[in-house]
């Protein structure tokens, strides 16, 4: 009777931990490079804390905010706050940012051209056609001096935005996930540096035009409202801020990506 007993509480016992461990389960969207990259190195170290981080791979920007927003998966690690505001905004979601992790410097690159004093009048730009990072692109475009936009500081600008274009340039707005693969089709195309990386580019060296260490758009793990602050995904902001994911940055991404913490 008594050894009844004792498995039965047991096996009870059990039953909660079991409970509390998939309690601590997270299933986090990102993208390829370096996003999950960066989340499979921290897998150990949070399975230690008790968190079983699940990562799925998104190749672009909008599915991993919807299924976030419909608490399909817990979070996701991809994004901008420029790009999450004006996703809100357009959307009407609430997500939230957790906390800065990295920052991606936008470049230009070219395979016809080696530098821009080379790009002839009515040469074609593509450039990303969501608002933020379209923004972002023109912004990068016009500190480089190819053109001048009426509001400099418009993160959302558009090509609509120009104010002057002296050159003429014609622009072909695409997805960020398909700039790289146009890149002989144009003469200077504005890739997002999670795409260059993808498709075996080196910012550093390959990018004709790039933003600078103190760029403003740092990458953000992102939640919502209801969960943000939940000890598992407060464990996850942790260990993607730590000593660690610093020192993999640094060595892996050779200035391509940088640190934001």
């Amino acid at each position: 009777m008594k050894k009844a007993l004792l498995l039965t509480a047991l096996a009870a016992a059990l039953s909660v931990a079991g409970f509390a461990q998939a309690g601590e389960k997270l299933v986090v969207a990102a993208t390829p490079v370096p996003h999950a990259e960066i989340l499979e190195l921290i897998k150990p170290t949070l399975a230690k804390e008790g968190v079983d981080l699940e990562i799925k791979v998104f190749t672009d920007y909008v599915q991993p905010n919807v299924q976030v927003d419909q608490k399909r998966l817990d979070a996701n690690y991809f994004q901008t706050l420029p790009y999450l505001k004006s996703f809100n905004e357009g959307k009407g979601t609430h997500l939230e940012t957790v906390i800065g992790v990295h920052v991606e410097p936008f470049g230009g690159y070219s395979k016809k051209v080696k530098s821009l004093s080379e790009l002839k009048d009515g040469a074609t730009i593509a450039i990303p056609n969501e608002g933020s990072n379209s923004g972002r692109a023109l912004i990068l475009l016009q500190k480089a001096g190819l053109i001048e936009l009426k509001d400099p500081k418009n993160a959302l600008a558009t090509p609509k935005d120009i104010a002057k274009n002296p050159h003429n340039f014609k622009f072909r707005e695409l997805e960020s996930a398909m700039l790289a693969r146009v890149l002989d089709q144009v003469d200077l195309d504005m890739i997002n540096t999670n795409y260059a990386l993808e498709a075996g580019l080196n910012p550093a060296k390959d990018a004709l035009v790039i933003e600078g260490s103190d760029s403003p758009y740092v990458n953000f793990l992102v939640a919502r409202p209801d969960n943000k602050d939940s000890d598992a995904i407060q464990k996850l902001a942790k260990a993607l801020t730590s000593p660690q994911v610093k020192e993999f940055i640094e060595k892996k991404y050779s200035g391509a990506v940088l640190p934001a913490f």
